[in-house]
């Protein structure tokens, strides 16, 4: 059985900016052929910083 080579890529954004995101994203990869990808959204509830402890927005 023959694979394609595949990549995961994780983006943390705002909520505000995650249509352009995706939308960037499927113009950069769409071949039209299967194996173009999928794109999963879900919430991230918390970020935290190990090093600091730093939680939210600025852990980012």
């Amino acid at each position: 059985m023959d694979f394609l080579p595949k990549v995961k890529l994780e983006i943390i954004t705002d909520d505000e900016d995650m249509e352009n995101v995706i939308g960037l994203i499927c113009e950069m990869v769409h071949t039209g052929e299967a194996g173009d990808g999928k794109i999963f959204v879900y919430p991230v509830d918390d970020v935290v910083r190990v090093r600091t402890k730093e939680r939210g927005y600025g852990a980012v």
